[in-house]
C-alpha cells in the first residue's frame, strides 16, 4: 500500500485594496510575512517566499522565530539574486540580537552576506520611497514590539495663504516667507501581536485607510488565552472598529481552530454587514478568490485572461495594478475575504543569475 502524500500547504494570501496589494502569509505560531508591492516593504518575514524577495525594505515587529525565522534568507536571497542587500527596519531594543543572528551565518556559511540594519527608536521614522515613511511605535507584547504606520509626506499651502494670486505668491516666497507647510497623510498600518492599547487609536493608524491588523482568538472561552499570551480577541477587534476610518482592515494571525466561516457570522452579529464588510481575513483562499474575480470583471478583464495566473495563479503579481482599476467589491462574500492560494504559479521577479558570492 503506498503511503500518503504529505498535507498540501496553503499558498500566499492576496488581497487587492486600490491602489495596494496585500500578500503574504500569516497563521498564529507557525509563519507571519506580509508584503505591500507598491510600498517596497514587507512586514516580519516568519517566511520568506519568493515573492517577498523585491521587498527593498522588511519592517521587523518583534523577535518571536515565527516573525523572523525567514530574514536571513531573505537578506542572502536577494543578495544571491542580485536585488542588492535587504534593509532590516527594526526596534532599536532588538537590533543587537539581531545582528548576533546574522553575524552568526557568517560562521555557518563561510561568507558575508551584506545587509542593512535600521535601528528605529519609538516614533522614529525612516524614508522608504520618494516622500514615503515608515514610522515605528510601541506595542505591548511578551517581547519588545513595534508597529508599523507607512505614510506619504506633502507640502501644502498655508490656510493664509489660500486664495491669494500666484504673483503675490511668489513674491512672498522671494521675501524669504515661508507659504507652505508639510502635513502626513497615512496610507498603510502594521499592528501585530500585542494587547489593547492606546497604539491602536493614534491618528496615523486611526485614520489609515489600509490596516494590516492581528487577531488571534474568535472564541468566547479564549479572553483568558488572549490576556496571557498578549494578542488580540476578536471582542478586541469589535471594540476597535468602532473607532478606525479604514477603507479596509485585514486580519492575520488567527488560530488554525478557527472557523472562519463562524468567524465571519460572528463579526457580522457584531459590527453589522456594513461595517463588517470592509473586514477580510488573509488566509480565507476561496472568498478573497471570489473576489479578485469580481473586481477583475468589474475592470472588463477577464479571470482566465490574467497575464501569467491562470485562473489565480500569479496573475495577482502583474508589475502594476491598472491607473484606475477594479474598485472594492460589495456583498459579504468579497467583503469579509481573506485570500490563501493567490500567490501560486510563478513570479515574474529578475532571473536566477550565478551566485555573486565568493
Amino acid at each position: 500500500m503506498l503511503p500518503k502524500p504529505p498535507a498540501r500547504e496553503p499558498g500566499l494570501g492576496f488581497l487587492y485594496i486600490p491602489p495596494y496589494r496585500i500578500v503574504g502569509t500569516s497563521i498564529a505560531g507557525e509563519a507571519t510575512s506580509l508584503m505591500v508591492p507598491e510600498l517596497d516593504v514587507c512586514f516580519d518575514l516568519g517566511v520568506c517566499p519568493r515573492p517577498m524577495l523585491p521587498a527593498k525594505f522588511a519592517c521587523i515587529s518583534h523577535g518571536h522565530m515565527d516573525h523572523i525565522g525567514g530574514l536571513a534568507y531573505y537578506c542572502s536571497q536577494r543578495y544571491f539574486q542580485g536585488m542588492g542587500p535587504g534593509n532590516i527596519i527594526c526596534p532599536k531594543a532588538i537590533a543587537p540580537a539581531i545582528r548576533k543572528m546574522m553575524d552568526g551565518y557568517i560562521d555557518l556559511e563561510r561568507q558575508k552576506t551584506p545587509y542593512n540594519l535600521i535601528e528605529l527608536e519609538p516614533e522614529e521614522t525612516h524614508e522608504i520611497k520618494n516622500n514615503t515613511f515608515v514610522r515605528g511605535f510601541a506595542l505591548e507584547h511578551t517581547v519588545p514590539t513595534y508597529g508599523y504606520s507607512v505614510y506619504e509626506r506633502r507640502s501644502k499651502l498655508k490656510d493664509e495663504f489660500v486664495g491669494l494670486p500666484q504673483e503675490k505668491l511668489t513674491e512672498l516666497k522671494g521675501q524669504g516667507t515661508e507659504i507652505t507647510r508639510w502635513i502626513e497623510i497615512p496610507l498603510v498600518a502594521y499592528v501585530f501581536d500585542t494587547i489593547p492599547t492606546p497604539a491602536l487609536v493614534r491618528e496615523d493608524v486611526r485614520k489609515a485607510p489600509v490596516i494590516l491588523a492581528e487577531t488571534t482568538f474568535f472564541e468566547p472561552d479564549d479572553r483568558a488565552r488572549a490576556k496571557v499570551g498578549m494578542h488580540l480577541h476578536v471582542a478586541d477587534l469589535v471594540e476597535w472598529l468602532r473607532f478606525t476610518e479604514c477603507q479596509a482592515m485585514v486580519i492575520g494571525h488567527v488560530s488554525r481552530r478557527t472557523n472562519l466561516a463562524v468567524a465571519k457570522s460572528n463579526l457580522v452579529k457584531a459590527l453589522g454587514r456594513d461595517k463588517a464588510a470592509k473586514v477580510h481575513f488573509l488566509m480565507d483562499g476561496k472568498a478573497n478568490k471570489e473576489r479578485f474575480e469580481r473586481q477583475l470583471m468589474d475592470a472588463g478583464e477577464h479571470p482566465l485572461q490574467v497575464k501569467g495566473g491562470g485562473k489565480f495563479g500569479a496573475g495577482p503579481f502583474r508589475s502594476k495594478p491598472r491607473e484606475g482599476g477594479p474598485g472594492m467589491s460589495g456583498g459579504m462574500g468579497g467583503g469579509m475575504g481573506g485570500a490563501a492560494g493567490g500567490a501560486g504559479g510563478r513570479f515574474s521577479g529578475p532571473a536566477r543569475d550565478p551566485d555573486p558570492r565568493p
